[in-house]
């Protein structure tokens, strides 16, 4: 099944440690149904040095979390939202938020 979410979006975490929290999304991974926010749900990996990491050591970085667990945040009411897709009389199909409506992009 796929996701409405997109590379860009605003979502706020609604379950886990990082509950209430909003950051944009940097990935998705519909398949593996993950998602990867800036900012949030950081993890330390304990790198040895390589071509890439010439330095090595201890690096922090963002993980995935579970596309059920984040909700596309809408700025102008100041809370998440579900979302849903319509179809225009030009034949475009768009997201829009459920709660009122509201076109997407």
């Amino acid at each position: 099944m796929g996701t409405k979410l997109k590379k860009g979006d605003l979502v706020m975490v609604i379950s886990g440690r990082e509950r209430g929290k909003t950051g944009k999304v940097l990935s998705l991974d519909v398949r593996g149904g993950k998602v990867t926010v800036e900012k949030l749900n950081i993890i330390k990996r304990h790198t040895k040095p390589s071509q890439r990491n010439r330095q090595g050591g201890i690096i922090e970085r963002e993980a995935a979390i579970a596309i059920s667990n984040v909700m596309y945040f809408n700025t102008d009411l100041q809370q998440p939202v579900r979302l849903g897709i319509k179809t225009l009389e030009d034949g475009r199909r768009v997201r829009v938020m459920r709660k009122n409506q509201q076109v997407i992009e």
